[in-house]
Order: C-alpha cells, then structure tokens, then sequence
C-alpha cells in the first residue's frame, strides 16, 4: 500500500502549520492510553487479593478510587485528543479545499473544456472527506492502535506470561499481512468508486441544467435510462469496496476471536498448573480485551488511509496542472490601459494538430473608437476575444495593448481594465443588484440603478415585487434572454472598463431595444474603446471600423460606409440580404 507521506507535497505546509496541535494531541493520546494500562492491573490485585483474602473493604475501595481516577483522566484526555487532532484535521480540510479552489481559478480554458463539472465537484466532496479521514481518525487510530498494542503487550510480559503473549502474536501477525493486501486493494477500488460518483454527479448537474430542453424535446424516457446505467455504473464501484470491507471485518473479528481462544486455553492450563495466579489469569484477558480494539482499529485505519492516498492522488493531479496563461517573470510596468489596441500578423490554433481558427489578424484601434467584429457562425469572432482577454495566448504575431505585447502585462492589470459580456451571458444565484455590481462590489445603488438603465433593463426590475432585491435563479433561468444579456451588459457598464467587449451581447433583445443600448453605449462610453461582435448589420452602423472574418481569416475591414460601397462585398451583401428580411417583415 502507498504510503501517505509519499503524496505529501500539498499537505507539507498545512501539516506543518498545525504540528504543534498534533503533537499535543498525540501526547494526550499517550497519556489515556498508559493510564488505560493500570485498569487490568488494578482488577488484577483484586481478585488475588480477594481470593488470598488479604484486602479489607478499605483496600478495595482505594482500588476503586484508583479506577475512578484512571476513568476521569481517560474522560479529559478523550476531550483535549479529540479537540486538537480532529479539530486540526477539520483546519486542514477548510484550507486544502481553499487552496484546490484557488487553484481552480488559476488554471486554463483548456482545463475546463476537458474535465466536467461532476468530476471538479467530487474533489470537493467525497475526495477531502477521504484526505480528512486519512490525517484525523486514521491518525488517532495508527498511533493509539501501535502504542497501545506496544504497552498492552510489554505489560503482558512483564506483569504475566512471555510465553503466553508470544502464542498471542499469531493472529496478530496474520492480521498485519492481511492487512498489507487489502490496503492495496481498497486503495485501487476507492479511486474507481470516485470516479463513478463523478461521473454521476456531472450527469445529474448536466441533466437539470438542461432539464427544459429534455421536456422539450419529449426526452425524459431516455435520460432516464440514460441515468439508470450511470447510477448502476456507481453501485457497482460502490460495491466493490463495500464488499471488500466486509469481507475483512469478519476476517479481523475471526483472528480477534481466535487470539482470545488462544488466551483462554494456554492461560487457563497455565493457571491450573500453578504457573499462573488467578488474577493474573483475569489481569492477561483484561489485556487482551484491551487489544481488541486496536485489532479493529487497523481494519478501519487501513481502509481510512487508504481511500484518504487514492483522494490525495486525485486532489494533486489537479494541483500538478500548470497553466501556460501566466504573469511574464519580467512584466511591464503597467497599472492602466487607456485602450489603445493593435494587432499584427496575430495566429492562432486551439492545438498543434488542428487548423488554424485565425489566420494573419491585423487591427489597429485608436484609443475611445468602437470595432465591430461580424461573420459567419465558426468565422473566429469569439476566439479573437478570447484572445484580447488573454484566456489563450497567441501561436503566432503579437497582440499589444498601449504598445505592451499582451504576455508583457500583468493578468490583474488586463482584467481590470476589460469589461466582457460573453456570449453565454452567466449570471449568479443571487440577487439583481449583486449580480450587477459583482465586478465593482463598492458600487452604490444609485450607480448600480444607472448602469441598468443603461442598459434599458430598469423599468422591467422594478415590475418585479423585490425590484434589485429579486433573487435571480441558476445561471439566471429565471430570466428571459433578452433579460439576462441586458443584465449582464449593466454589469460590463458599472466596471467601467477604458475597454468593453460585447461578444454577441444584443442578440436576443428586439431592434428598438436595441437601438437604445447602442445610443446608450455611444454617450457613456465616449472616449472608451468598445469592441462589438455581432450579426447584425444594424449593431454595427455606428462603428468606427468592421471586421469581417470568414473561416479564420480577415476577408474585409473598414468603415461601416466605406464596406457598404463595395457592391459585391461580404459586408454589403449581409447588409442587402438583411434589409430584405427586415422589408419582408414588415410586409407580414
């Protein structure tokens, strides 16, 4: 079985932080269990002293106070051993479960396009929980068990029979090696039970989200059995381990039963041959009572351990990610942008084997003008923002910022100075106004009311009961489109960022709607640099440039009126085709 200090590296520092208080706590442990050691003994003198008779009353009862204050100081010492190591394991989790979340937050697009939900969530859950069992109860379990079972032990030799304990080594050899085996096994079923419960949870997390478009498309019945496979696919992992388990607690509770069978038939020929009393005869069975539950307790360390090393292995492969989007080791001394962006001979490809999605990108946007992005559905409009917040960086050419290359500047920096509304307008299970304000939390409710205003989503908050107190469900399903990409524009509008990207942000919201945004937009943001991908031609009239992509490439760019005069233009063939669909409309 793998040992848990081989995957120590993410617990060096937390066990470290918190040595002291396991040291005091195993001290503790030490101390109930030596004075647990004189419980045998004490009984021990009594029953010889009642069979010689050579103990009164008195002398009984100081042997039983004795009892009772071996009883008080295991009671207090149970309460101080439990306080700091189990109280210094819950510490750890709290802060292992910080630092993997942390760590989440630092890692790659690329990361999330490869894992699921279901798995992240299972290293939170069921993966801790393991970690903690493995460095709270096991901890206590390993050291009382070794310790106890080490006085136990040479109290049996000392105070009764060398002979007699050594015949009661057996079982516990046999114990020892069984026990070797099965913690390897536990281990390698544990993993696979972790990753069927990941599995499951990511279906589960999957299937609610989506649950409006299974009843749409009348797919209840196969998601169902869909679930059914999954959740059979989690029993039997689950299983496996259980009956491993149980299958080695019989096991245990047979050798258990057979070191007492051991005890009682060589003790009692011993005692009736004169070489033992018959207290210590009591005394020897109370010791081996006293094994017993260190016997038990490796069982259960065992299996504690060994789920606690198969979670720590799940919990490092995430915490041995290294994300290749990075602060440069020499960054450039930059603490605002004004919003002065170009582009030169920019390439990129999602990965080595695949093609590029944009190919030789060449933009330049003076600080305060507005560039529209529009093309077909797969053109690399989205990758292009990507790119401009840095999320990938870039195969080939360079982006630059104020003259900074975009690897030179500090990531905090280019963030801050970036408001985004994606396409997947994302919004939180809380509140309107803390949805709004989430990227300035200092923001009053008067600037929070504006910004929505702004937006043109005001009038339709305060038709809510709770008004910017409404609370808004998961990822906002309690809102229409329209609403949600309003709220979210509100949001990019408060950060007041020198630049905002709106990638496809007005595409659910009705043209005179839109066209209060777009006025909206050309009065607070005067003077910013704003980037619009978007599909259609009205969006962009405003725009000091357009770029028009097609499969990655740059097919057109230029004033919106310059492009609409080249009469077999991309730009100006949209635009014609759309003006037709609008005339057709209105025609209807």
């Amino acid at each position: 079985m793998k040992k848990l200090k081989e995957r120590k590296g993410v617990l060096r520092p937390l066990l470290k932080s918190h040595a002291v208080e396991y040291v005091l706590g195993l001290i503790t442990l030490f101390v109930v269990d030596y004075v647990n050691l004189f419980v045998p003994q004490f009984m021990g003198d009594v029953t010889d002293g009642l069979e010689a008779h050579v103990l009164d009353a008195a002398g009984v009862f100081a042997i039983c106070s004795k009892i009772v204050l071996c009883g008080v100081v295991v009671f207090v010492g149970r309460y101080f051993w439990r306080y700091f190591i189990f109280g210094s394991a819950r510490k750890i989790e709290r802060e292992l479960r910080d630092t993997l979340f942390a760590k989440l937050e630092t890692l790659p697009q690329r990361y999330y396009h490869e894992h699921k939900t279901g798995d992240l969530m299972s290293y939170f859950t069921n993966d801790l929980e393991a970690v903690r069992q493995a460095i709270g109860p096991a901890v206590v379990t390993c050291f009382d068990s070794t310790v106890l079972t080490v006085l136990v032990l040479y109290r049996m030799m000392t105070r009764v029979s060398v002979k007699l304990t050594l015949y009661t080594l057996i079982p516990m050899a046999v114990l020892a090696v069984f026990g070797y085996f099965f913690g390897e096994a536990i281990e390698r079923r544990y993993a696979k039970m972790q990753k069927a419960f990941a599995e499951l949870s990511d279906y589960v997390q999957e299937s609610i989200s989506g649950e409006r478009v299974v009843k749409a498309f009348v797919q209840e019945e196969k998601q169902s059995v869909a679930f059914r496979a999954v959740n059979e696919n989690k029993r039997r992992a689950t299983m496996n381990v259980v009956r491993l388990d149980a299958a080695f607690g019989p096991i245990l509770h047979f050798l258990v039963g057979l070191t007492y069978v051991v005890a009682i038939v060589v003790g009692g020929w011993y005692t009736m041959l004169g070489d033992m009393t018959l207290g210590s005869f009591v005394a020897f069975n109370m010791y081996i009572g006293s094994l017993v539950w260190p016997m038990l307790a490796l069982g259960d360390s065992i299996t504690m351990i060994s789920q606690g090393v198969a979670g720590l292995n799940r919990i490092h492969e995430v915490m041995d990610e290294r994300s290749e989007i990075v602060d440069a080791q020499e960054p450039d001394k930059v603490e605002r942008l004004t919003g002065q962006i170009t582009i030169r001979h920019m390439s990129f490809a999602y990965q080595q084997d695949l093609p590029n999605a944009l190919s030789d990108v060449n933009v330049e946007i003076a600080r305060g003008e507005t560039l529209a992005v529009m093309g077909r559905t797969g053109a690399g409009k989205t990758t292009l923002v990507n790119l401009l917040c840095r999320l990938y960086d870039v195969s080939s050419g360079s982006i630059e910022f104020d003259g900074h290359d975009i690897r030179k500047i500090p990531l905090h920096v280019l963030h801050e100075n970036i408001a985004y509304v994606p396409q997947d307008n994302f919004l939180f299970s809380n509140t309107l106004a803390a949805n709004i304000s989430f990227g300035r939390l200092d923001a009053t409710r008067e600037q929070i009311e504006q910004a929505a205003k702004d937006a043109d989503i005001h009038e339709n908050i305060m038709d809510f009961p709770e008004g910017y107190d409404t609370m808004v469900g998961e990822r906002g399903v309690t809102l229409s489109g329209g609403q949600k990409q309003r709220a979210s524009i509100a949001r990019a509008l408060l950060k007041d960022s020198p630049i905002l990207i709106l990638d496809d942000s007005l595409s659910a919201v009705d043209t005179d709607t839109e066209e209060t945004i777009l006025k909206n937009l050309k009065r607070v943001r005067a003077g910013k640099t704003t980037i619009l991908i978007a599909h259609r031609v009205s969006t962009v009239q405003n725009a000091d440039h357009v770029l028009v992509l097609d499969e990655g490439g740059v097919v057109e760019y230029g004033g919106h009126d310059e492009l609409l005069q080249r009469e077999n233009g991309v730009f100006a063939t949209m635009w014609k085709k759309q003006q037709l669909e609008k005339q057709l409309l209105l025609e209807d």
